[in-house]
């Protein structure tokens, strides 16, 4: 099966072949303005993995997978009509076809009756001829041939009254039918004048018998048992008696002839018009039947054929941008490669990511966010080379291929106009929307072989550029490289630390700055690999929450940041609450909460005693993930939520909602220097003074000097966590500083610093 790939939105045209379950694709024009020399072809692949896959890659905005509602119940509603065709004329031309076997089969069995009949009528002739030849010569025979000559009349004779009686049956013939009376019947020539027939009939075989009976007597002596007293001439067999008997047979035998003449011709008749209303039936069928459901079943694989079009084109495409999709560039991206390899050019593997499409998801909604990805694909397309493959990996992430690259230079241009182009605002109901790209770039063969090589390092260069501030590109560098080497050996490491539980906890303070007592303490995870430096947890958090394994390393940190609440819980020292830092990854555990709440349990720790610290982008789950379950959940059970790192993420005042949060911590950028940045003192009495009216408490991060806790204090902002109260500090240093009481919380809130930035 052979089709055309076409969409509207798109210059990409091709054809697609289906052999032995493999689906095989040619596409030309693959991005833009691609010409006839840009064609690429594709080898088999299988259908179900392709599906598969492009299910899977179909993240970011809302799932736009080909959908063919109406198709099934569409192409079942004609299968059930040409069912019911196929039987209305199968019936039709069976019961045509049975009525004719039947008729003709009546006509045979008819013309062999009257055959038989005629052949009876024929024979009665030649036996009356006979019996009277047999008569006369058995009378003027001598005496020694006549008792022969009797026999053979005596057969006769019984030949004859047989015949005439198996006449009578054959043809049903009855006296007392009024047939007799017409002239066209064969009663009327039994029965009737002229023929009289049966009158002649028995006439001539009573005659012969008493003919037989009085010969008989004559040449048999007086002592006999047959003797005839009636005398000969009674038995007499004239010439007469014999011709009107054989012209009798005749006319029975005309008649006999004429009927099955009539016959014929009324069952030919018959067959005549049924083999007429035969062809007619056919021909109805033909055109009311046949035709309309030819034609049905044409439309319909017009159908069939657009839909395997459209779903072959689907299986290597995104729905909403219109661009290759993730499926088609896994099992075309080696082929790319090896053709560069093969012609000895350069090719470039450009990496685009949208820097704010999560705050346009969070704050707009999903539609905001797919019409953002639609005129990015749009300004892609418009922006790029000639030749070049655009690729949509999912969700806001994009990929450029291009080939037969000479200067470094040209890709950079390229870039920068696809940038400058994408970074444009983008109007969508009313409200203008800046989500700005950030670009990476990596060249084959420098700086891979392999797809998924130069796929990771193009990622690593475009996160490099999003740390220079977002916006621009980035080359991948040997500094990338050696960068990337760690952040694996990082990765490497944390999987053999979670195994061994390497992990301890760090726990840092809250106080009152009023009060001077301690409101909560913040348990902080630490790591130092077996012969390695102590690892920072800004530097290792990102790569174990980037490689999946932050729910591992935050359920180490829980169980035993718990565990050693519960026991100061059980020495009666007054900690405030301990806060834990929750990441997205952890709450979209579906099992998150009984983990919690099985912690809680095992350590007889009181659920309020216990905070979960979740970042603005959390708290705005759309509850597709179910984070917003967990939470309700975990804060109905009796654990505070705070949000934590307040203004810096996407939050919008409907957020800071009392029903969903019972703190906000206010982050360290808008505490550093606070007495020195009235904008940012503005800021704060700001929140602080709306969380104060919604019942919401406060806590401000980062406050290392004694002028940012005086700043805070004027502020309204009576709890304070930092290096200006305490270091974080282990288990034995907090349990110590706890001891101490409120007396030494508040020197340490007031003049001084505990623990050392070693913990830290």
């Amino acid at each position: 099966m052979t089709g055309r790939l076409r969409k509207r939105s798109m210059t990409a045209s091709g054809k697609f072949r289906l052999r032995e379950g493999k689906l095989s694709l040619t596409i030309d024009g693959i991005c833009g303005h691609a010409g006839p020399d840009s064609i690429i072809r594709y080898p088999p692949v299988n259908r179900r993995r392709l599906a598969f896959e492009a299910r899977k890659s179909s993240g970011g905005g809302q799932a736009h997978m080909l959908r063919l509602p109406g198709l099934a119940a569409g192409l079942l509603k004609p299968v059930k009509m040409i069912q019911r065709a196929y039987v209305v004329a199968l019936v039709i031309i069976g019961s045509m076809v049975l009525t004719s076997f039947v008729l003709l089969n009546h006509l045979i069995r008819e013309q062999q009756q009257e055959e038989h009949v005629v052949s009876i009528a024929e024979t009665q002739r030649a036996l009356s001829q006979r019996i009277v030849f047999l008569a006369n010569a058995a009378q003027s025979a001598p005496a020694e041939r006549r008792p022969a000559l009797i026999q053979s009349l005596r057969t006769a004779t019984e030949a004859f009254e047989r015949n005439y009686a198996d006449l009578l049956a054959e043809t049903g013939a009855v006296y007392t039918s009024t047939a007799r009376l017409d002239p066209d019947t064969i009663e009327n020539v039994l029965y009737a004048q002229p023929y009289h027939l049966e009158y002649f009939s028995d006439g001539l075989a009573a005659n012969s018998w008493r003919l037989i009976a009085a010969l008989q007597t004559e040449s048999t002596p007086e002592g006999g048992k047959l003797q005839y007293r009636a005398g000969k001439e009674r038995a007499q067999l004239d010439e007469r008696l014999a011709t009107a008997t054989m012209d009798g047979y005749s006319a029975l035998r005309e008649r006999l002839s004429a009927l099955a003449r009539q016959r014929l011709a009324g069952l030919v008749s018959v067959h005549t018009a049924l083999f007429g209303g035969t062809l007619f039936v056919l021909v109805f069928v033909a055109l009311f039947i046949f035709r309309p459901m030819s034609h049905l079943i044409g439309q319909r694989t017009d159908q069939l054929v657009q839909a395997r079009n459209a779903m072959a084109h689907n299986a290597i495409h995104d729905g909403l941008t219109g661009l290759h999709n993730r499926v088609f560039l896994n099992y075309r991206f080696g082929a790319f490669l090896e053709e560069a390899a093969a012609s000895g050019s350069r090719l470039a593997v450009i990496q685009f990511d949208l820097d704010r499409f999560k705050q346009v998801n969070d704050t707009l909604g999903h539609a905001a966010g797919d019409h953002v990805l639609s005129i990015t694909a749009q300004r892609m397309r418009r922006a790029g080379s000639p030749g070049n493959v655009c690729v949509r990996l999912g969700g806001d992430e994009f990929v450029i291929i291009v080939p037969r690259v000479e200067q470094d230079e040209a890709v950079a241009a390229m870039t920068e106009r696809i940038l400058r182009l994408i970074n444009q605002p983008i109007a969508f109901e009313g409200q203008t929307i800046h989500a700005d790209a950030s670009a990476g770039i990596a060249f084959f063969p420098q700086d891979g072989n392999e797809p998924s090589g130069l796929l990771n390092h193009a990622d690593v260069a475009l996160y490099a550029a999003k740390k220079a501030g977002g916006g621009t590109y980035s080359f991948f560098t040997e500094e990338l490289r050696r960068e990337e080497d760690e952040r694996r050996e990082i990765e490497r490491d944390l999987v053999m630390a979670i195994a061994r539980r390497d992990f301890t906890v760090s726990f840092q303070p809250q106080v009152s700055l009023s009060g001077g007592h301690v409101t909560g303490i913040e348990a902080l995870v630490r790591w130092r690999p077996p012969g390695r430096d102590f690892v920072p947890p800004s530097v290792f958090l990102p790569i174990a929450e980037k490689s999946g394994l932050m729910p591992a390393v935050g359920r180490i940190i829980f169980r035993e940041a718990i565990a050693v609440a519960a026991r100061w819980h059980r020495q009666g020292l007054d900690f405030g609450r301990l806060a834990l830092n929750a990441s997205g990854s952890e709450l979209a555990q579906q099992d998150f909460a009984h983990f919690l709440f099985d912690a809680l349990a095992e350590t007889q720790l009181p659920p309020d005693k216990l905070a979960l610290e979740i970042v603005e982008s959390v708290i705005l789950d759309d509850e597709k993930t179910g984070i917003a379950s967990t939470l309700r959940t975990i804060r109905t059970a009796g654990i505070h939520l705070e949000l934590d790192d307040f203004g810096t993420g996407y939050a919008s005042l409907t957020h800071v909602d009392p029903r969903q949060i019972d703190r906000i911590k206010i982050d360290r950028r808008f505490v550093q220097n606070i007495h020195e940045n009235d904008q940012n003192a503005h800021i704060v009495r700001a929140v602080v003074d709306l969380a104060d009216r919604l019942g919401i408490g406060t806590i401000a991060e980062g406050a290392e000097t004694d002028a940012e806790l005086n700043e805070l204090a004027s502020l309204g902002c009576d709890e304070v966590q930092g290096f200006g109260v305490a270091f974080p500090m282990p288990e034995e240093a907090m349990t110590s500083w706890l001891k101490a009481g409120p007396s030494r919380a508040r020197a340490d809130a007031k003049r001084g610093r505990t623990g050392s930035r070693d913990a830290a």
